[in-house]
């Protein structure tokens, strides 16, 4: 079994979109398996002559694609990423850690990197998807790096851009934006974390002395997790109940300073510093709490809502409910960006497990001589392709989503229906982009052995760092939460002006939907379809119309099934009313990752239909197929349950999964060259080029042995001819 997977014939290397930017020395390093490698042994799937007629991937054209919308900024930014004093040294302390990244935030605010989001009257550009976009790739020089720049520039300054009006703009964003003045954003509390509205701390306002004071009436309401907290930030934007004239009108946003020129915190402020986390350890991450400190009635940040100097509030939005998640949609940014920096830290963990996977060796099962390729194991290609193919799903998806964003935030779709489209997409692909994160750089980092535990190889620490991006920016399942309940909206808005003719219509549907799929009838259907080979079988599922359908029937048909439970909560006291949604809980989010895991799907078809190649074209279809028939086997107990796929077609469904991975297996390599990471934003000596010299000495070592005669005879040899 020596290297025995069909290949592409050979071919000149082709450079990447992202690698035709890099030097002669990065193209060097980055492309391991056709540089520098004695040419008579096998690396990978390029090296080694197959099928003349198998498709090949473009990887000019596949780079391009992968970096989307914002091309050319990906490119200056991972330019800027290579450099070596942005680049996180392992094995640091954490203070030495800390004080390196605060040197490194000096170098992205004099570059001007993180100001793209910000008016160009103050030195920005306006340019809020490419703002994100190149904001991602941070990932690649040192995670914390990208998060405290992110609390900088992405939550402090943000909520000073969107929340405040001209007058904070003018005062605030300069000193903001030049980092003389570091920021915390002072939002979660300890006892409410996804729980915004009812956090504790106040802001009453006293209009003798035309102030506010904040306040945290008890260590629940304590400020926690804070980036810049611990030691750097000299102000914050501080989020509290606004209180004036004995009303509460909710949650709203202040700009409060922390802290003297000396770094000592200012009169009724204290706090507390985090220490060592599991990951992210660069930031300054702590506490603060605040004991009747007095600010400007002007600190408040007043866009949605404004108190005059008699205490009188107005606001241009009337219901509280609507102005409370008007004010927290403008801080979406930080869910978009968590999706697009987690995507980025799969391919790279996936760029490095793959390549070595395709130069190490191990076990002389096919052969008396040569060990295998690993990439070459079967449970070897389940373990990395089906998870690329999800990092492809969903790096599709992120671009649309960030072009989403873009139009909202730049004017050109500012609609209510626009601004809740895009909260609804951050909150169905922010969780499953950071939780498959997770998943594959763990799986990565297994699938590499003792190599992938050494801290100099990344896995380990972008793992650790990863772990709290499943929680930042509001907890995964608290997000699907909020999509479940959008879907359930957007499903009773179809019957809300349904006369009776048209709700018996869909309850007789309903009805005869589950008598045909609950019973026999679909199942003999399919059978008589089934009967012979697994290809006739799944021939259909190849489908991109039929896939689209068992996609989208399991998201509708769990919406359906909830619906109809909760239909009674309406008339019931509000704590059944509480108690009969909570008993449908896991299923509302289950159906939500089903909606995102959709959402998915379709960018990843639409990115197929897009491309012109042949070859690349029907590599990314095998590909896209791998991914959604890899959902659709996920969740065979539900397609059975319910009687969508028979035992025969679910079965032939795993079947034609190895068959679509034994056919993308020749292209592995190319498809991860293809997001265009070099050596210097891998940084892992496993996928340098260094194992395949090892691999290449120690068989040219017994190779010698060999044809010299010197090799001593195995003791298995000699007691054959006994």
């Amino acid at each position: 079994m020596v290297d025995t997977a069909q290949r592409p014939a050979p071919r000149s290397p082709q450079k990447s979109a992202a690698a035709s930017a890099t030097s002669e020395t990065e193209k060097t390093a980055a492309t391991p398996t056709t540089t520098a490698v004695d040419p008579s042994v096998n690396t990978g799937p390029i090296k080694i002559a197959g099928d003349p007629t198998a498709p090949r991937v473009d990887l000019e054209q596949l780079g391009r694609a992968l970096l989307g919308t914002w091309a050319d900024v990906r490119l200056a930014a991972r330019k800027l990423t290579a450099q070596p004093e942005l680049q996180r040294i392992e094995g640091q302390s954490m203070a030495e850690h800390r004080a390196r990244v605060r040197e490194q935030m000096q170098i992205l605010a004099d570059n001007g990197h993180v100001l793209r989001a910000f008016p160009t009257s103050l030195g920005g550009h306006d340019d809020h998807g490419g703002n994100i976009a190149g904001f991602e790739e941070l990932v690649t020089a040192d995670p914390s790096l990208q998060i405290k720049g992110g609390v900088q520039w992405g939550l402090f300054g943000a909520a000073v851009l969107h929340l405040g009006t001209q007058k904070h703009h003018d005062a605030l964003l300069p000193d903001i934006m030049s980092l003389k003045v570091p920021g915390a954003f002072a939002m979660t509390e300890i006892g409410h974390g996804s729980d915004v509205a009812s956090i504790g701390t106040t802001a009453t306002y006293d209009p003798e002395t035309e102030e506010f004071v904040i306040h945290t009436p008890f260590k629940a309401a304590w400020k926690e997790y804070l980036g810049n907290a611990a030691n750097d930030g000299i102000a914050a934007v501080v989020f509290a109940q606004l209180i004036t004239q004995g009303v509460n009108h909710g949650v709203h946003a202040f700009y409060t300073p922390i802290r003297d020129e000396n770094g000592d915190f200012l009169p009724g402020i204290g706090g507390e510093d985090d220490g060592l986390k599991g990951g992210l350890n660069g930031i300054d991450n702590g506490r603060l709490h605040f004991t009747n400190v007095r600010i400007p009635r002007e600190n408040l940040l007043n866009r949605y809502g404004d108190v005059a100097f008699d205490g009188t509030y107005t606001s241009s939005i009337g219901s509280p409910g609507r102005r409370f998640f008007t004010m927290l949609g403008t801080l979406v940014q930080g869910r978009v960006s968590l999706d697009g920096s987690a995507v980025a830290a799969s391919a790279l963990g996936l760029t490095i497990a793959i390549t070595y996977a395709g130069q190490r060796r191990q076990f002389t099962a096919g052969s008396d001589t040569d060990e295998e390729v690993i990439l070459d194991y079967q449970r070897h290609q389940r373990r990395l392709l089906p998870r690329l193919a999800t990092t492809y799903a969903a790096t599709f998806a992120h671009d649309e989503f960030l072009v989403k964003f873009d139009e909202v935030f730049s004017g050109k779709a500012d609609t209510d229906d626009d601004r809740q489209d895009l909260e609804t997409l951050a909150a169905a692909l922010k969780p499953l982009s950071t939780w498959h994160a997770l998943d594959t750089l763990q799986e990565a980092r297994e699938a590499c052995g003792g190599a992938g535990f050494i801290a100099a190889n990344r896995l380990v620490g972008l793992r650790a760092d990863l772990d709290v991006y499943a929680t930042f920016e509001g907890d995964n399942n608290v997000l699907l939460q909020l999509v479940a309940k959008r879907l359930l909206t957007d499903y009773s808005k179809q019957f809300a002006k349904a006369d009776a003719g048209a709700l018996a219509r869909y309850v007789v549907k309903t009805a005869a939907d589950r008598a045909y799929n609950g019973t026999g009838l679909h199942r003999l259907t399919q059978n008589v379809v089934d009967l012979g080979s697994t290809a006739r079988s799944v021939g259909a599922l190849r489908e991109t119309a039929l896939q689209r359908e068992l996609l989208t029937d399991r998201v509708e048909s769990m919406i359906a099934t909830a619906a109809g439970v909760l239909r009674p909560a309406s008339k019931l006291p509000k704590k059944q009313a509480a108690d009969l949604f909570n008993s449908q809980q896991n299923e509302l989010i289950e159906a939500a990752r089903a909606h995102g895991e959709l959402l998915q799907w379709e960018a990843f078809t639409r990115a197929v239909d897009s491309t012109t190649d042949a070859g690349t074209k029907q590599v990314l279809t095998w590909l896209r197929d791998l991914f959604g028939l890899g959902l659709i086997e996920k969740h065979l107990s539900w397609y059975l349950i319910n009687g969508r796929l028979s035992a025969q077609r679910a079965a032939a469904i795993t079947a034609y999964i190895d068959r679509l991975i034994a056919r993308i297996r020749p292209h592995a390599q190319d498809l991860v060259d293809a997001f265009g990471y070099t050596q210097d934003h891998l940084r892992a000596p496993i996928s340098s080029g260094a194992e395949a010299e090892r691999q290449a000495e120690a068989r040219a070592y017994y190779r010698d042995q060999r044809a010299s005669g010197t090799a001593p005879i195995d003791e298995k040899a000699t007691k054959k001819h006994k």
